[in-house]
């Protein structure tokens, strides 16, 4: 859920577990808006804080106690500590550094929390090799020269232990850093968005969980701030993690180009050549990265983390201990009856100019969405059908995966969506460049009067695009995620260029999914990783001198998966293709070690070749997780090289 093993870990590093209450009771949520700490008001991240004069910049920042709304202030309050900039209000985050290279950066630290700080970021180094610590009621005088543009940030904690791992009360004391090139001369044409979390586990709970919330720039969906743009403007994020897991973020619609990553001491530039695209990149716990893209399509879309339980009401501070309180969703009324949560910015692209509409005469697909209750244990299962399937013709059938799409480049479908289940459907067609209608967020995807609705039960509903590219893609329900993601509603999707056919002997459609939803996050029981629908799947069989194509896609609802093709325990050597459907470049295209880390929205291509007759495994699972924490082991599936 937030994903588990790190949950597992805070636990085990002294997050405690308390038998009755949330573990950290200074920080507990409430619905009240007057309260003696002032308000800790969100921060978009537009501002640079301090003054800078001949070079220097001056600041100052206190860390203080505030009342935290991420819902929007009808919302539940947390009291949480927070950096301010002097004697203002303290911002969630914090006040943004922004410098250009070259400057050297005076902050004076003062502390009016009534425990010691220690405070990362600020030194030589920065990040979490640097700390100072700071006494209740001192200040200390901090300074760095920036160097080396990129993207960086400060945080701190006044819980003793390591770095990061860090209570409630103090998962808000983060702030981002910015370091220009000579070239910017002010002016500030990208976007800062910082994540952060808070949450409380309670051994009582059915899910682990008290209260948590998940938020970006200090606001969490339906509130975060709405990204206005214009069709055709360049666009440039930086991206903050400041949490304690990682998070695969994934834009609607376009690809971006990634231009760094970070660790917060060093943020390591891609060279033209280095750069590549995708539309899902994993986010690890404090790193950072940049990447570019352009809205070349007007309409609604979203960027947000794909684990499904971060967009989801676990991640609403009206969900306590599992339990939602329904009749507080007013003050979400953003997408009702979706709702989703947490960890999604929502994005609106301005036309530029009159919108041709395609007049190209569709091929028509009908798609079921079917639904059979008690498949995972007390949950229901699901799957897409398609019509002229062989399952389409037994109303008893739940493939897992769903049916998978061939689709052509440049063709027309028009996809009918009929809901034979007992839940509201909706489905986004991952990595297709295509309309903001047929996105597939119900509530959102569109513009103006026309908004994609939910399918209801029994009801249906046709959408239509045009695949630009061919590659490696998919379609999943985009309503109650967690539920029906992890209950079956997936499928592949494999575009061809004209006059390509699809053999399936030599094209290895690999897609890794959970095998239901994870009831409590800290004591399980986990779902097991299924390799296409199985949990123990058969041997696989290729031939000595064949080329093969492995599309490898990841679909678990909130789980990281390991995946090797080995020769004894040694990965044997495959030749990366292609990331999230889009090809590599021929300098990028090369041969590597076969094992891949994903999270759920990858997508990765694969072209192997066994030279000789042998046996060869493919490993696949969670990573090992925390001692003593009952992971399932990995599953190795005979390969045998004939």
């Amino acid at each position: 859920m937030f994903p588990l093993l790190a949950l597992i870990a805070l636990s085990q590093a002294g997050a405690a577990l308390s038998p009755a209450a949330p573990a950290a009771p200074a920080a507990t949520a409430t619905t009240s808006a007057r309260h003696a700490a002032p308000s800790a008001i969100p921060n978009d991240n537009r501002r640079p804080a301090g003054t800078l004069d001949k070079g220097v910049l001056t600041v100052r920042l206190e860390a203080r106690t505030g009342m935290w709304y991420p819902e929007g202030p009808n919302g539940r309050g947390l009291e949480v500590a927070a950096w301010a900039e002097g004697p203002g209000a303290p911002q969630v985050p914090g006040p943004l550094i922004r410098v250009p290279v070259g400057t050297e950066v005076r902050a004076t630290l003062r502390n009016t929390l009534q425990r010691p700080l220690t405070v990362y970021g600020f030194g030589a180094v920065r990040g979490p090799a640097d700390s100072v610590v700071v006494a209740p009621g001192a200040e200390r005088d901090v300074r760095f020269t920036a160097t080396t543009p990129g993207t960086y940030y400060y945080s701190a904690r006044s819980a003793p232990g390591p770095f990061g791992f860090r209570l409630a009360e103090d998962s808000q004391l983060n702030g981002a850093i910015v370091v220009d090139d000579a070239g910017a001369r002010g002016r500030y044409d990208d976007r800062v968005f910082l994540i952060s979390w808070w949450f409380t586990l309670d051994s009582t709970s059915k899910t682990g969980l008290g209260r948590a919330t998940m938020a970006i720039n200090g606001l969490s969906w339906p509130h975060t701030e709405r990204i206005d743009l214009v069709q055709g403007d360049s666009v440039r994020w930086r991206v903050v993690n400041l949490t304690e897991t990682d998070h695969p973020m994934h834009l609607h619609g376009f690809y971006f180009r990634m231009e760094s990553k970070g660790d917060g001491i060093l943020d390591t530039a891609y060279t033209g050549e280095q750069q590549r695209l995708a539309v899902t990149e994993i986010i690890n716990p404090f790193q950072t990265i940049t990447f570019a893209w352009a809205p070349t399509r007007p309409g609604n879309w979203i960027y947000h983390c794909h684990f499904s339980g971060h967009l989801s009401s676990l991640v609403s501070l009206d969900n306590d201990r599992g339990m939602m309180d329904m009749g507080a969703l007013s003050h979400h009324a953003s997408d009702r009856p979706h709702q989703m949560y947490g960890l999604v910015l929502g994005i609106r692209v301005a036309p530029r100019g009159p919108v041709l509409a395609d007049r190209r005469v569709p091929r028509a697909l009908r798609l079921e969405v079917r639904e059979k209750p008690h498949v995972y244990g007390d949950h229901a299962g699901f799957a897409f059908v398609l019509d002229g399937t062989p399952e389409a013709s037994n109303p008893d059938a739940l493939p897992a995966p769903g049916s998978m799409l061939l689709l052509r480049r440049g063709e027309r479908v028009a996809v009918t969506v009929v809901n034979h289940s007992q839940e509201p459907a909706s489905v986004h067609w991952h990595g297709i460049e295509l309309e903001s209608y047929p996105d597939g967020v119900p509530g959102w995807s569109g513009g103006g009067s026309q908004i994609l609705p939910s399918i209801a039960p029994g009801d249906s509903l046709t959408v239509r695009f045009t695949p630009p590219r061919s590659g490696t893609f998919m379609y999943h329900s985009h309503f109650n995620e967690e539920q029906q993601i992890n209950s079956g509603l997936y499928a592949p999707i494999v575009v061809l260029d004209s006059g390509q056919t699809f053999d399936p002997e030599t094209d290895r459609v690999l897609m890794f999914t959970s095998a239901g939803t994870v009831t409590n996050v800290i004591t399980g029981p986990f779902p097991r990783t299924l390799l296409n629908g199985q949990a123990e799947p058969p041997p696989m069989d290729l031939r000595a001198g064949t080329t093969y194509r492995f599309r490898l896609i990841d679909m678990t609802g909130d789980q990281n998966t390991i995946v090797s093709l080995l020769s004894g325990d040694k990965p044997v050597e495959w030749r990366a293709v292609a990331k999230d459907g889009a090809a590599l470049p021929a300098h990028q295209a090369t041969m590597r070690p076969a094992t891949v880390y994903f999270d759920p929205g990858e997508i990765y291509d694969f072209e192997y070749t066994p030279k000789a007759a042998g046996n060869l495994a493919l490993r696949f699972g969670l990573p090992p997780g925390p001692p003593g924490v009952p992971i399932p082991p990995p599953v190795d599936v005979a390969v045998r090289v004939k």
